[in-house]
């Protein structure tokens, strides 16, 4: 790797000056592509010369970058054909990375050629309507909304002994941990090996060896030349032992791995994730290995997850930042308890952008430590942080460190559109803060409608329903407890989509406008008609080619 190679840009120099001088020094970057995120999680990519983009400087940063249409995105119902017309424009608040190909060296710089990603809005009819600016307009509706209710909320911060005229701003942080599969081309392992050595845990933190190794290592540094600051990268449940050559190096690889880096701001963190899953591809395939981030690429095997952190905190305006999940004589705050109740009672509005696909229904099963109930744990003593791992939302907590608590959402998958869930929990959240700061609500009064039992009245979580359990959630109930307590999970996309019909949830979903009819019925129609075409052109194919094959072997 080139030390000398620039990785990305940062905010402060996203100037015409500053830009100009900064791409003169570096002229491996021969190109610029401008990134918009559609309702499938798509990115454009496309390679424009940077002599074009100097001379166009100004329009690129300021005004129109490039237009393209509607068949390059997923934006059904919105980009149609007869009236596709699509906008882009740069987003100047994030960081740009720079994607390098090392298959193709410049002969003047003798460096990898370079290409800058720029992240852009999508807009049709002068209206932004792509993910990242749905996230936006969440978080800037959350902070917004927040300081609002903390003004009125003066014993509310008292308890953190601060007072309202201190605030700078609200901050939403965000990390993923990413999972995926990695093996060698062409090579398959027996399911039953897989499965019996995923029981055995024989996988599970293990040493990695040979090619496997050596590309975790690369794709960690990699990782970390772009500002990502990876904190962890080891082997996960699933894999087997691969084998030894003569020559002494491995074949027949198949394991499972997870990468973890740190948080960062909602958008910037979304941003971070999509860089981080084109890196490591690139770093495995560079040698030798294929990378899938599916859901579930194998039946009867471990799938992949994708555990969502998110916390909030405020700036004060001498620098310091104030978790304000953050409680040292509770579990959380009045405010991390409002905000956890509003996820887990608007969490049926939520899970169709979690979960929008066959393997994403196919990787939540019990059995395989991914969630199906909509249930939180938040531990068994306050003062013995624990993580309950058959639950939907868990609170993450540090007794040494309060700027640790969080929460986790285990549900998402790899290919998640992240910037959608987290636009969707930042409502959700908000209408669960509101509901405990509006009403005064103490900490004692929170945990107690938190912790209620099917039956019990309370004043905004449902009758009917219990939301935490100290339990595993598989053992402890049986599927008739569980959808009685929990809720039924629904098996498809299309039981999934019908969650849009709670009608008092939606109107949540759709307060502060961040989610509108028209973005709400182009999300279902696009994940509707994916849905339907994998069914038709993928499962389908694949089971009769299954059940052809058996009628044979019975002949």
């Amino acid at each position: 790797m080139n030390n000398n190679l620039l990785y990305f840009i940062g905010k402060e120099n996203h100037n015409k000056e500053r830009l100009i001088e900064i791409l003169g020094q570096h002229k491996e970057i021969k190109f610029i592509s401008l990134v918009g995120v559609d309702f499938l999680g798509n990115e454009t990519d496309e390679k424009i010369p940077v002599k074009n983009f100097i001379e166009s400087i100004d329009t690129f940063l300021y005004g129109i970058s490039v237009q393209t249409d509607g068949s390059s995105v997923i934006l059904p119902e919105i980009a149609t054909l007869n009236n596709a017309k699509v906008d882009m424009k740069v987003d100047l608040e994030c960081n740009w990375f720079v994607d390098y190909n090392y298959e193709n060296i410049d002969e003047y710089t003798n460096m990898p050629t370079g290409t800058l990603r720029i992240p852009c809005h999508l807009y049709h009819n002068n209206v932004a309507v792509d993910c990242r600016n749905i996230l936006k307009n969440s978080v800037d509706y959350f902070q917004g909304e927040l300081l609002e209710l903390l003004k009125k909320s003066p014993e509310c911060l008292n308890s953190i002994g601060i007072s309202f005229e201190n605030i700078e701003k609200v901050l939403i942080t965000a990390a993923t941990e990413l999972e995926f599969w990695v093996k060698t081309p062409n090579e398959f392992a027996e399911l039953e090996e897989l499965s019996t050595s995923e029981v055995l845990k024989e996988q599970y933190w293990k040493r990695t060896k040979g090619t496997v190794r050596t590309a975790l290592e690369q794709a960690l540094t990699m990782l970390e030349n772009y500002g990502l600051e990876p904190e962890m990268g080891h082997k996960e449940v699933g894999g087997v032992k691969a084998k030894l050559t003569e020559g002494g190096s491995y074949n027949h690889i198949m394991e499972q791995l997870e990468i973890d880096w740190k948080y960062s701001n909602a958008i910037q963190a979304c941003d971070n994730e999509l860089l981080a899953r084109e890196v490591i591809k690139e770093v495995f395939r560079r040698n030798g290995l294929d990378v899938t981030f599916q859901a579930k690429p194998m039946d009867e095997v471990a799938g992949n997850g994708k555990h969502l952190h998110i916390g909030v905190n405020i700036k004060l305006k001498d620098g310091k930042v104030i978790n304000l999940f953050h409680n040292m004589n509770d579990f959380i705050s009045e405010i991390g308890y409002g905000a956890l109740m509003g996820i887990l009672k608007n969490y049926e509005v939520i899970n169709p952008f979690v979960s929008s696909s066959n393997g994403a229904f196919r990787r939540l099963k019990p059995g395989f430590e991914a969630p199906v109930c909509i249930v939180t744990s938040l531990g068994h003593e306050v003062n013995q942080p624990s993580r309950n791992r058959t639950i939907l939302i868990g609170l993450i907590r540090d007794m040494d460190n309060p700027m640790a608590t969080r929460f986790e959402l285990r549900s998402p998958n790899p290919h998640t559109n992240i910037y959608l869930v987290l636009s969707a929990m930042n409502v959700a959240m908000l209408n669960g803060i509101k509901y405990a700061l509006k009403n005064k609500k103490t900490c004692n009064e929170l945990l107690k409608e938190l912790s209620k039992k099917p039956g019990d009245i309370v004043e905004y979580l449902e009758e009917s329903r219990a939301y935490r359990s100290e339990e595993d959630v598989f053992e402890h109930y049986s599927e008739e407890e569980r959808e009685e307590y929990f809720g039924k999970a629904p098996r498809t996309v299309f039981e999934n989509i019908l969650n849009f019909q709670h009608t008092n949830k939606l109107k949540t979903l759709k307060e502060g406008s961040v989610f509108t009819e028209e973005i709400l019925n182009s999300y279902k129609t696009a994940i509707l008609s994916r849905w339907m075409t994998e069914i038709e052109h993928r499962l389908i194919p694949n089971y009769i080619s299954e059940i052809r094959s058996i009628k044979k072997r019975v002949q």
